[in-house]
Formats: structure tokens, C-alpha cells, sequence
């Protein structure tokens, strides 16, 4: 059911910060149109830190509306507070959420049992299926390999985005877990040669932009066609780096915006719209793709 192209949905946003309602619903049918595999509503790309809980959660049931049962609907429901994560997680089940993505827990960095016991008490409590993600880039948190494995024995513990890009942590976890977890890619620099060792998708910020081409390069890489998957993702190693240029979701924001979803000043502090020296080679990356 979760596999390919994923798409890390942007909250489209008004120049005042307000959420654009209108751009949102363009969104999804874009990604409806031009083959995105699941969708992803309320991850790190969709500004999550900075929605109340309110919003966070009616941006989710509009996404799952919007999408209608076309493709399947992943709600980030991360936290650093396991009870906010347990809340956010039962509210994204009660909204017809078809699986939720949970971010370790972010700044109090705790133990490899602790996180062991944050996911198994909540997967315990809300039986939908769970999507582990671990990005100690941000975080300051790495779930290490043998953590992942315990938790792969959790039934409703489907899958884990590994987001650190070290391709040998990816092989280790999927030697550890076999069938029984998914491996997704969260770094759409070296998502390719993730999947053509056995990952199943990539949850993926390029995708936004360029969902077409995205999906096309998931297909091939999942199916072990290195020459198809190669040649579509040279055209967007490009736009994989610039989309990196400053923090995500600032430059994907911003390129967004020049397709006509969201306001270009249309980011919440503390951050800010993208600098002037990164639009041109970004917007130059993106036609080359488009």
C-alpha cells in the first residue's frame, strides 16, 4: 500500500502566514494528476512545528478529503512529548489517516530504550499502521539500527524513513528486519540507490516540484532498472541539492510559490522566504526538470 513516490507535502500559505485553503486543494489535485504514490500531510516539509494542533489537524482532514481514497494519506504525528505524539495519532486514525509517520523525539534527546518505549506505547494505543522516521540531522536523536529491529516485531510498526543518507545504516536495517519493516528513503539525494537495494519508496521533498518524474524514478529504481532509474534521476540531482540550499521547506516553499501554490512570502518564522541568491539557479533546476 506505501511504496514509490511519496510526496512531503508543503502547507501552501497566504503572505500573512494564514493557511491558503484554495492552494491546498490545487495541490492535492496536482499530485492526484501526475502520480504521487502517498501522500504525506503535516510532516517536517509541511511546517508541523509551527501549526497549532488545531490546524495540524484540519490540514490533514482536508488532505484526506481532497485525495478522496485515491492514494493513501500519511499524517505526521511526531512529537518530542509522547503523550502529544499518542494525541496526534488517535486524532489522525479518528480522520481516516491510512498510516502515520512519527519523527523520533526531537531535542530531549532520549535513551535508544526510551525511544523503544515511546513507539511501542504508542503503537500499542492507536492500532493504525506506524511509520517510524529517524533524522538525526535535525533531531539531535539517531535510532540506532538494533532499535529499529526491536520495534519491526510491533505488528502495526510497518515501515521506517531513514532520513540520514548513509546508504550502509539502510542496508543494515533491512538485514535486520527483512520482511517484516519497509525501508523508505528520506533523503532524495541518495533515495535511488536505496531503492535499487531493496527500499520500497522514497517520502520525498523533490516531489513536490516534479511529481511525474519523481514517481517514474521510484518505479524504476523499486524494480531493479538501474538504467531507467539513473537517467531520470541525473536530471534532478540538481534540484535535489538547491532544494537543500537552506533549510527545508524554505526553497521548496518558494518554488511552490513560482507554480502558483502559496504565497512566495508564505513561510512561518523562524523562518523566512528564501534568499535572493538561491531563486535563480533554483528556478534555472527547476525548468530543466519540468
Amino acid at each position: 500500500m506505501f511504496h514509490g513516490s511519496m510526496v512531503a507535502l508543503i502547507t501552501p500559505m497566504k503572505e500573512n502566514g494564514d493557511l491558503d485553503e484554495a492552494a491546498l486543494e490545487a495541490l492535492v489535485a496536482f499530485h492526484l494528476e501526475n502520480g504521487s504514490d502517498a501522500i504525506v500531510a503535516m510532516g517536517t516539509t509541511g511546517e508541523s512545528a509551527t501549526l497549532t494542533h488545531k490546524e495540524h489537524r484540519h490540514v490533514v482532514k482536508q488532505v484526506i478529503k481532497y485525495v478522496a481514497g485515491k492514494v493513501p494519506v500519511i499524517a505526521g504525528t511526531g512529537s518530542n512529548s509522547t503523550q502529544e505524539a499518542l494525541e496526534l495519532t488517535k486524532s489522525a486514525k479518528e480522520d481516516g489517516a491510512d498510516a502515520c509517520l512519527l519523527v523520533t523525539p526531537y531535542y530531549n534527546k532520549p535513551t535508544q530504550e526510551g525511544l523503544y518505549l515511546h513507539y511501542k506505547y504508542i503503537a500499542e494505543q492507536i492500532a493504525i499502521p506506524q511509520i517510524l522516521y529517524n533524522v538525526p540531522g535535525r533531531t539531535a536523536c539517531d535510532m540506532l539500527p538494533e532499535t529499529v529491529e526491536r520495534l519491526s516485531a510491533i505488528d502495526n510498526i510497518i515501515a521506517i524513513k531513514e532520513a540520514t543518507g548513509d546508504l550502509q545504516r539502510a542496508k543494515e536495517i533491512m538485514e535486520r528486519c527483512g520482511d517484516r519493516l519497509d525501508v523508505f528513503s528520506g533523503d532524495d539525494g541518495t533515495a535511488m540507490e536505496l531503492m535499487l537495494m531493496g527500499g520500497k519508496g522514497d517520502i520525498s521533498v523533490t516531489a513536490n516540484v516534479a511529481p511525474a518524474v519523481m514517481h517514474e524514478m521510484c518505479k524504476a529504481a523499486i524494480a531493479g532498472d538501474r538504467a531507467t532509474a539513473e537517467a531520470i534521476n541525473t536530471k534532478l540531482e540538481k534540484l535535489h541539492d538547491l532544494l537543500f540550499c537552506e533549510a527545508n521547506p524554505i526553497p521548496v516553499k518558494w518554488a511552490m510559490s513560482q507554480m502558483g501554490y502559496g504565497s512566495k512570502a508564505g513561510i512561518r518564522l523562524p523562518l523566512t522566504p528564501l534568499a535572493e541568491e538561491y531563486k535563480n539557479d533554483l528556478l534555472i533546476a527547476m525548468q530543466n526538470v519540468l
